[in-house]
């Protein structure tokens, strides 16, 4: 039985932030690993999150979720992509 495909999740996330506290907020999200901020204004803050798994991208807007700061944490849209595999006619499945 071949391997499972290496999966490689995307998701978007907003944030809302206490207004007066939005740039720590920003500094702390700049600092994480696979984060990206989108924009923000206002307090409510764009972000994608990159990972190997939904776990890991749950786990980390839980961490958001807990900054000094944020009121709210909420995922938006996921998608998933699959590492193509390689069959014996050296063909990819997108072929």
């Amino acid at each position: 039985m071949p391997d499972k495909p290496s999966e490689y999740h995307i998701s978007s996330a907003v944030i809302v932030a206490v207004p007066a506290m939005e740039n720590r907020v920003l500094a702390a999200l700049s600092g994480m690993n696979n984060v990206e901020v989108h924009g923000h204004q206002g307090g409510k803050i764009v972000v994608v999150i990159e990972g190997m798994s939904t776990g890991m991208l749950g786990e980390c807007l839980s961490q958001i979720s807990t900054l000094e700061g944020v009121v709210a944490a909420n995922m938006v849209f996921e998608h998933v992509e699959k590492e193509e595999t390689i069959g014996n006619d050296r063909r990819t499945d997108a072929a």
